[in-house]
């Protein structure tokens, strides 16, 4: 089924209407379609290579838009937000975070998955869900949707532009490992930037 799901989303990559597709894929990644705009991305930058930044544009906002209407499923309809968190077997965690979250570190360290959550194979649709369910700072999470994924879809975007095939081939083999380090750098950068200025 998810085989099938990945090679219909690089089907759509090749259609007319790619762009609106892209956008809409994009937007329902955020809070409960398994694929992510990656599989379509990248072979819509190699089909027109010089469109990879309008690309990463319409990705990057489609996921956004997803993202806080995750945020508001979580919110507004915390039944429905619950299968798909169970579905993703995490249900467990969200109330042990949500327990946390009345605590400086339990904000900061939600903080930090968001992070992760937006670079890495994590599913990213459970935190967009979650950030509504435990009431995390809608401002906060907007800023890190718009980051986390702006950055992920820009350097997807660009480093196929640069790469063309061979960065698609070599995403498809390492992309969990390659989107988990720079996810953890990040993480890292920012508390060092943290603990360093702000503290």
């Amino acid at each position: 089924m998810l085989k099938k799901l990945y090679d219909r989303c690089v089907q759509l990559a090749r259609h007319k209407f790619s762009k609106p597709l892209l956008g809409f894929v994009a937007f329902i990644e955020s809070f409960f379609f398994p694929v992510p705009p990656d599989l379509m991305i990248i072979p819509m930058v190699v089909a027109k290579r010089e469109d990879y930044f309008k690309i990463f544009l319409i990705a990057t906002a489609g996921s956004v838009l997803g993202g806080l209407f995750g945020y508001m499923l979580g919110v507004f309809f915390l039944d429905a937000s619950m299968v798909i968190i169970e579905f993703y077997g995490y249900e467990e965690k969200v109330f042990q975070i949500q327990d946390k979250m009345s605590t400086r570190g339990g904000f900061l360290a939600w903080l930090g998955i968001m992070f992760l959550a937006g670079f890495t194979p994590l599913p990213f649709k459970v935190f967009t869900i979650t950030s509504g369910v435990i009431g995390f700072n809608l401002g906060v999470f907007f800023f890190i949707c718009l980051f986390t994924r702006g950055l992920r879809f820009l350097l997807v975007s660009y480093f196929t532009y640069l790469f063309g095939k061979k960065f698609g081939n070599f995403i498809e083999k390492k992309g969990a490992l390659w989107f988990t380090a720079t996810g953890i750098f990040i993480v890292i950068l920012a508390t060092v930037l943290y603990i360093t200025f702000v503290k």
